[in-house]
């Protein structure tokens, strides 16, 4: 879909975007169907607009499965108008399943504002398979950013949790997710950690993930 960003929408003014805009979010509130629901989102996000934002945030505790997936995916396409809202609204969200979707988006995101976040989603010791699978995206996430980053210290605090998580928990998704994401960011400091991990990894799969990256 072709996007247009504020005053620029053909035979708009800044007032009429504002004007469909409100529009728009009124009939996503007000949507009766899943693929109605999907049609507004995309709509909404095509404006590339800031007021964009906090409906399509809104939308990620939408009952059905398939609105929450569009507005995560329309969040991640407006990741410079939505990174500082889905970080903020992570803090402030009191479901869960809100918070897995903005760990979902900042993952695929991959800036390094939001290291904080994924460091701490990582970091957080949790028995619920739910959260578990957030963990192994959160720490994806990290191998993002630690691979693109320019900056030494992020690239180490990336590296530095993902270590945590191939070496200690219990989850042996959560260090095959850890494995790949060190393997991704392949600095001497992340081979290492793969290194010094083989000979500790009790699981096959894991080890076999390891031997790969050192390999590869």
């Amino acid at each position: 879909m072709t996007q247009f960003k504020l005053g620029q929408h053909p035979g708009s003014s800044v007032g009429q975007i504002n004007y469909l805009l409100e529009n728009l979010i009124e009939q996503l509130r007000a949507s009766s169907t899943p693929a109605e629901a999907i049609a507004i989102i995309e709509k909404i996000a095509a404006y590339h607009n800031p007021d964009a934002v906090p409906p399509l945030i809104e939308a990620l505790s939408h009952h059905h499965p398939g609105v929450r997936a569009v507005a995560t995916s329309q969040l991640v396409q407006l990741a410079s108008l939505s990174l500082e809202a889905l970080i903020s609204t992570y803090y402030t969200a009191t479901d869960q399943g809100v918070q897995a979707h903005i760990i979902q988006a900042l993952a695929q995101i991959g800036d390094c504002q939001a290291i904080a976040v994924l460091e701490e989603v990582v970091g957080v010791s949790v028995a619920n398979h739910c959260q578990g699978n957030v963990r192994r995206i959160a720490a994806r996430g990290l191998g993002k950013i630690g691979s693109t980053a320019i900056d030494a210290q992020i690239i180490h605090r990336a590296v530095d949790k993902l270590s945590w998580a191939l070496l200690s928990p219990e989850d042996w998704a959560l260090r095959y997710a850890a494995a790949l994401s060190l393997a991704e960011i392949g600095t001497q400091e992340a081979i290492a950690v793969l290194q010094q991990a083989l000979t500790q990894e009790s699981d096959r799969v894991v080890q076999i993930r390891i031997r790969m990256a050192l390999a590869g």
